[in-house]
């Protein structure tokens, strides 16, 4: 592949160029994967212990890797070779969930053996997650880099809606298909990836020091209109996040079984495409960080109509409300947050990224288990909603500017 994508046609659709395609269905495979192996997670130890708080482990088991590696990710992405970062990270992905799968099989699996498993998912998602966000840019030209983010967006989406209603279907046929279907699709996204051709990248060479190693927690915390919607974000899901509750509901609550899980696991993401198809066909052009705080209240506001209310069909409407209120969150954040950092940065920013807005639902689920553990389910769902208001609250005070923020046309000249 020529250093300017010589072999693009920018007269077909992106999605037909065959490294967005590859990228696409490594996507795809991926995060059906990963949602795949939540709902079995979830349901597996609630099976095992009946304990909300046990649920907030498996969160928190997620989160901690995150936080630990964050000083080291960046660095990788930005020094090595990205392609094998991605198959280095999903092959300890198949390995984590094919030991589940065999254990469970065995009659050997315990609650330590599963919090490890998802404890090495956590390590490899915090590689694989960030070097994702940097391929786009080595496989098509700047001018079609907006297109094809939009369809890898679509098909992280989509595998979202999939993964949740496949898991809990799959669940009939045993936790351990489930877990050895997930593998196999780790090992299939691995394909995809070795399959496309990237634009050589010049690596960086800088010595590491403490300065290059912190470049990008410092470039975060200097610029308010980065840290701001990466940190609104990351506590209002921390407060807000009351997925990991969902066994409860599903199964004390509601009593509506495997099925209605897998329901309520993919209702946030059916809001989301709903969300991204009315945005593209009517984009928010102006009074765009106003826009951005509504959403994060909507979020916030559904989270307690979900919390209390009684009707199992009300509830799969909350959730598309909440999944749907991020999106139009997320159109604005990602966006202001990318063009706010310069491309020397983007590995070690995108790095503090994946820990604000990646490990934040981690966190938010140990929260959450937490809560109900003192409080009960449906008070810690209705107090994580209240949170996420009053986070609102405080953010438009502490980040005035991104509050008053217009338009990209306004602040970006070029």
């Amino acid at each position: 592949m020529s250093d300017d994508f010589s072999d693009f046609d920018s007269h077909k659709s992106v999605l037909r160029y065959p490294p967005v395609l590859f990228l696409w269905f490594a996507r795809v495979a991926t995060a059906i994967a990963y949602q795949m192996q939540a709902v079995a997670v979830g349901w597996q130890i609630y099976e095992l212990t009946s304990s909300p708080l046990q649920l907030g482990y498996v969160g928190l088991m997620m989160f901690i890797p995150g936080v630990l590696l964050l000083l080291v990710v960046g660095h990788v992405v930005d020094r090595y070779n990205r392609r094998k970062i991605v198959l280095c990270a999903q092959a300890i992905m198949a390995l984590a969930v094919g030991i589940l799968s065999a254990t469970t099989a065995t009659g050997l699996v315990t609650v330590p053996l599963i919090l490890a498993a998802v404890f090495m998912l956590g390590a490899a998602r915090a590689f694989e997650s960030t070097t994702i966000q940097t391929l786009p840019p080595s496989i098509v030209p700047p001018r079609a880099l907006p297109q094809a983010i939009a369809g890898l967006s679509s098909a992280y989406q989509a595998a979202t809606i999939a993964g949740p209603a496949l898991g809990g279907v799959l669940l009939y046929a045993g936790i351990p298909f489930v877990y050895a279907t997930c593998a196999i699709l780790f090992l299939l996204s691995s394909f995809f990836i070795s399959l496309m051709r990237m634009r050589p990248i010049k690596l960086s060479r800088e010595p590491v020091t403490l300065q290059t190693v912190f470049a990008g927690i410092d470039f975060v915390r200097k610029n308010p209109m980065v840290l701001g919607p990466m940190s609104l974000d990351m506590f209002a899901v921390i407060f807000g996040g009351a997925t990991a509750l969902l066994p409860i509901f599903a199964r004390d609550i509601f009593h509506v079984g495997e099925w209605g899980f897998g329901i309520m696991r993919a209702a946030p993401a059916v809001g989301a495409v709903l969300v991204s198809i009315v945005l593209i066909r009517w984009p928010v052009r102006r009074h765009l960080g106003r826009v951005m705080y509504v959403g994060v209240a909507l979020f916030g506001l559904s989270t307690i109509v979900f919390g209390l209310s009684t009707s199992f069909p009300l509830s799969v409407f909350a959730l598309m409300v909440i999944g749907g209120s991020d999106m139009l969150s997320v159109v604005i954040r990602q966006p202001l947050i990318q063009l706010e950092t310069p491309d020397a940065m983007r590995g070690r920013v995108s790095a503090v990224n994946s820990l604000f807005i990646g490990t934040s639902n981690q966190i938010g689920e140990f929260e959450s288990g937490v809560t109900a553990e003192w409080f009960g389910t449906v008070p810690a769902v209705v107090i994580g909603g209240l949170g996420t208001l009053l986070i609102v609250a405080i953010w438009i005070r502490a980040f005035p500017a991104l509050f008053r923020f217009d338009t990209f046309e306004s602040r970006y000249k070029t």
